[in-house]
């Protein structure tokens, strides 16, 4: 790999053997030469998918527009001039199928190269699949900047990169019941998890505040369950975001949180509910406010359950479907009456109710022809016998990926300690002077890079149980406002752990090393319009290193 030299170039501030590609490739190599960027670069490609059609399209725009440009020292004032120009950039997708949408386990990988600065400069992307292309160019774009004489430039010729995912799914969780989320917020969200490289939005929709999506078998779900008529997702909303999703390669997998988290459900059927509003000590019945769970024992509740699995389902076109089955509270259900004197007569417990709520709402999942997925509570609490094919997400502690992996699951692995982002902005409730947050301290993008989905897994064969996994953003806190900043760019840490895994020597990547590039991904997002916020001032970007921890005396 040669030494960049490019020390002058606005692209590079520090040095690195690497572009300051995010999430980092698996193999790169990189030269010293620079070439313009044509404004009216053509992208051609032999494969007529309209996902890589669009993206074409959208990133021809893209690089038209040359917003990008990076921090730089403050004693650089020009750059060298190019003397030739890429025009042209031709892709290649080996198996254009008529798939229309990505699903767990297609092949992302790439190839990259744009030649030595001649004549003639060229580029080519080579892909397995539709996927991987939109991946390939969106690492083409990286490599692209307006240097300091105003040019569109391509920087490090020439370019070699081989790359493909660690992880088959990588996704974020955005939770749009706590606080609601326009439409416009949810794609400036899935665009920057293309930017990134993220392939899954796991779309936790309704929660016990709100029922913010629109029921069409029972209409005054979201008529009495969303905080207003303007705080609602309709069907073609739902449809608008999953198909503008499915153009930048990501699923969408929906959550709906059952049996606990359903005290809205309470608006419509309050005969189906137990305990609900048990205020002030909500504490007792739920997580938090407002309490309130579906009653077990009631064929209504399961007519409830399976009109709920037969509207949504067909909705959303992914083979997964997220049920929740999280923090389900037992003194709910055994400080019911009538729950309680069942219980009692037969000499049964509050796991054998949760497991016959979970199989038969598995098997609505399976008349629909979805898989499911579930909180890890349901196998590890209450020790639930689940279809083999399952999915199941861990959240409380990063040693809980192997409980599950020993029980022979697919695992999802995103523990609050490092993968939840709404942690360390102090406490919601009040009545509470000292403001802690339950997950404190905040976590920095350092800790979200640190995590390993697969620590101390030892067989490969329960690696790769291991399938990736959420980076989180609960909204208890979070709504429109600061949504951008809350998510970006600590999310993209997580996106690098799950594309990139570990280094070539198998060991955990450096964050010092990650520090420049993450810094410079952060502005590429703000030049692209995502309101991502500032990892430190902005001297210490301009000078990578001199604002790292002194070493110990």
């Amino acid at each position: 790999m040669k030494a960049t030299l490019l020390l002058t170039l606005s692209a590079l501030v520090a040095g690195s053997v690497h572009a300051h590609l995010w999430p980092i490739p698996q193999t790169v190599s990189l030269g010293e030469g620079t070439a313009f960027v044509a404004r009216n670069l053509v992208l051609q490609t032999n494969c007529r998918h309209d996902a890589l059609q669009d993206t074409i399209r959208r990133y021809t725009r893209l690089l038209a527009l040359g917003l990008f440009q990076p921090p730089t020292k403050y004693n650089v004032t020009s750059a060298p001039t190019p003397t030739t120009t890429l025009r042209r950039v031709t892709v290649t997708v080996n198996t254009c199928t008529n798939v229309t949408h990505p699903a767990l386990g297609d092949d992302e990988s790439y190839t990259l190269r744009v030649g030595e600065p001649a004549a003639n400069t060229s580029a080519n992307i080579e892909a397995a699949s539709v996927w991987g292309a939109l991946r390939g160019i969106e690492t083409l774009s990286q490599l692209t900047y307006n240097n300091l004489n105003g040019d569109l430039v391509v920087g490090q010729l020439p370019v070699s990169i081989s790359d493909k995912p660690a992880y088959p799914h990588r996704g974020l969780l955005l939770d749009t019941a706590r606080n609601f989320f326009p439409v416009d917020d949810i794609r400036r969200t899935l665009d920057a998890m293309a930017y990134n490289k993220f392939n899954v939005f796991h779309w936790h929709i309704v929660d016990a505040q709100s029922w913010p999506v629109e029921s069409r078998f029972l209409p005054a779900l979201a008529i009495r369950g969303a905080y207003s008529a303007a705080m609602t997702y309709s069907h073609d909303d739902v449809a608008g975001i999953i198909e503008y999703a499915r153009l930048r390669g990501i699923r969408v997998i929906p959550e709906f949180d059952m049996p606990g988290h359903t005290s809205v459900v309470s608006n419509v059927l309050p005969e189906i509910m137990t305990c609900v509003n048990s205020q002030p000590r909500w504490d007792l019945d739920a997580a938090e406010p407002p309490s309130g769970q579906l009653n077990p024992l009631l064929p209504r509740t399961y007519e409830f359950v399976e009109a709920v699995v037969n509207e949504y389902a067909p909705l959303f076109p992914d083979q997964f479907f997220h049920t929740g089955s999280d923090e389900v509270n037992t003194h709910c259900w055994e400080t019911t009456p009538s729950i309680r004197q069942y219980l009692n007569s037969t000499g049964l417990t509050s796991s054998d109710l949760l497991a016959t709520f979970v199989n038969t709402t598995q098997g609505y999942l399976a008349a629909n022809r979805k898989t499911g997925m579930i909180w890890e509570e349901a196998i590890l609490d209450f020790n639930l016998t689940l279809p083999q094919d399952s999915v199941v997400q861990v959240w409380r502690s990063a040693e809980n990926v192997q409980k599950v992996v020993a029980k022979g699951h697919r695992v999802l692995a995103n523990s609050y300690e490092y993968w939840y982002l709404d942690c360390g902005h102090g406490g919601w409730l009040g009545n509470n002077p000292t403001g802690n947050s339950w997950c404190d301290p905040f976590k920095h993008w350092q800790r979200v890079y640190s995590y390993d989905p697969v620590a101390n897994i030892t067989s490969s064969a329960a690696r790769d149980l291991v399938i990736g996994g959420d980076v989180c953003l609960w909204t208890e806190q979070v709504d429109t406002t600061n949504l951008d900043r809350t998510l970006w760019p600590r999310a993209a840490a997580a996106a690098e752990v799950l594309w990139s895994g570990k280094d070539a020597n198998g060991q955990p990547r450096s964050a010092k090393e990650a520090l420049v590039r993450i810094q410079e991904q952060r502005f590429r997002l703000v030049s692209r319009g995502i309101m991502a916020e500032p990892l430190q001032p902005l001297w210490c970007a301009r000078n990578p290193g001199m604002c790292d921890l002194p070493p110990p005396s």
